[in-house]
């Protein structure tokens, strides 16, 4: 399904703006819209999954040669993995404080640089045999930068398509850049893959990785240009308008915090699970298929490369699906279906047949997509414009210090504990239940107009509402 043969659906609703949060309602308008948010999406995710594989595959024994164990190097290159996490809230609390206040386009022509430097960078580092605690140090240092330009990326590419889109379709056209995760997850894997398979496998630990950090550059290139000919929604210029006649209205973090503080919490408990599952699948599968079978390296990327064609192709669906059918209960399945993974996957897993492991992969990542391609709509629709940015970001990235962030550490030092992936299914039941419940908290919002939550808000706070409404 291609994004510009399903405009016309956008456009089928009526005239400009009818029945949509100013809507660019041309099919051009629509694709540049789409294109510049996944743009910028694939880009960021091919250098954060990038370093994921790198962590479970290169980094334990290239920089940490002295952790012990082999699963010691690994957990050792997780917990620099986990400063990334670390740094993404930070970068959602300034980035989100910059796009509401300055815009949503020029803050994601920031952070595609950021993080675009960082990852380059990370392809020159020597290891620690050349310049010893060093190397670990400055890896550390970029992954924090990395880090703070992703956690400004989400929120700002997800609401790019949001404010754009019409009220009925909003799932799924919001769900575009979420679907952009697994393409620069797939770039990454295929780089890597095509070196493990072109290179012998010393050359590949000793520099062939590299190869895969450099590419970054050309497709932060292609990015950024795509990025600078969109422009803001009509919606944000109102709310930032508002915001300037109106000294007494606030935007940002502390805003959000002191009005919102459920919607920040809710967005916690649907991030939760999701995040726990998704790192457990791309990147603890890796280790435990690794670590407890020695299983080959190049198959085991092929494996992802397939499953993330399906997870691009299905979110969209899915996301058309929550338009359909609402948000809550497609969430609901999803929690439901993830908390039911491990208990089949890794006996999968044992049975080392290819097409067997490829299978559990794939059924994950769709289990996954029913939580992951609603998440926009439903956090949008939570927060007026004035601080959606900030509100949306924070939920989604503070949470993936306690999710995401851990999610490989937690898993590998089960498995190292108890010799078993049995404690790691029942720590992915606990995450889905948690999300359940909070599931179950939310109203529905199929079909909201963001008018009408700046509207809300405005009464709520005693505020004149945006564009004079």
């Amino acid at each position: 399904m291609s994004v510009s043969r399903s405009v016309g659906t956008a456009e089928s609703g009526g005239p400009a703006g009818e029945g949509s949060a100013g809507a660019v309602t041309s099919t051009s308008g629509l694709r540049k819209i789409v294109a510049a948010s996944m743009a910028g999406t694939v880009v960021e995710w091919y250098e954060f999954f990038l370093y994921a594989t790198a962590a479970s595959l290169v980094f334990g024994t290239f920089f940490f040669p002295n952790a012990g164990t082999q699963l010691d190097g690994i957990i050792a290159a997780f917990l620099t993995y986990a400063v990334g996490f670390v740094a993404r809230p930070i970068g959602g609390i300034v980035f989100g404080q910059i796009g509401d206040r300055l815009g949503r386009k020029h803050t994601l022509q920031v952070t595609i640089i950021l993080v675009g430097v960082a990852t380059f960078l990370m392809g020159c580092l020597p290891g620690y045999n050349s310049i010893g605690y060093w190397a670990p140090a400055l890896l550390v240092a970029l992954r924090f930068i990395q880090g703070f330009a992703v956690g400004g990326e989400w929120g700002g590419a997800v609401l790019l398509v949001a404010e754009h889109s019409p009220d009925k379709a909003r799932g799924f056209w919001s769900s575009w850049p979420q679907a952009a995760v697994p393409v620069g997850n797939l770039l990454a894997t295929l780089v890597l893959l095509t070196m493990s398979w072109i290179l012998p496998n010393d050359q590949f630990l000793s520099w062939g990785w590299r190869v895969a950090f450099w590419l970054s550059a050309v497709i932060v290139v292609i990015g950024y240009y795509i990025r600078s000919h969109v422009n803001e929604a009509p919606i944000f210029l109102e709310a930032r308008a508002q915001v300037e006649a109106e000294k007494a209205v606030s935007y940002g973090v502390t805003e959000v915090l002191k009005k919102y503080p459920r919607g920040v919490l809710q967005a916690m408990g649907l991030r939760f699970a999701e995040n726990i599952l998704y790192y457990i699948i791309v990147s603890f599968s890796i280790v435990y298929l690794v670590t407890v079978h020695q299983y080959n390296t190049s198959q085991l990327l092929l494996a992802l490369l397939i499953a993330h064609v399906v997870h691009f192709l299905v979110i969209p669906q899915v996301g058309r699906l929550s338009d359909r059918f609402g948000r809550k209960p497609i969430y609901l399945i999803g929690a439901v279906l993830g908390a039911t993974w491990a208990f089949f996957a890794f006996p999968m897993f044992d049975t080392l047949n290819p097409v067997v492991i490829v299978v559990a992969i794939t059924i994950g990542l769709i289990f996954h997509a029913f939580m992951y391609a609603g998440q926009p709509a439903i956090m949008s629709e939570m927060f007026p414009t004035r601080m959606r940015y900030s509100g949306v970001s924070l939920g989604y990235q503070v949470t993936s210090i306690l999710a995401g962030s851990l999610a490989p550490i937690i898993a590998s030092a089960l498995l190292q504990q108890y010799k078993s992936w049995v404690p790691v299914a029942i720590y992915i039941v606990i995450a889905c239940v948690i999300t359940a419940a909070t599931v179950l908290t939310l109203r529905e919002t199929r079909g909201a107009s963001l008018r009408d939550v700046d509207s809300a808000d405005a009464r709520k706070h005693g505020l004149v509402p945006a564009g004079g409404r």
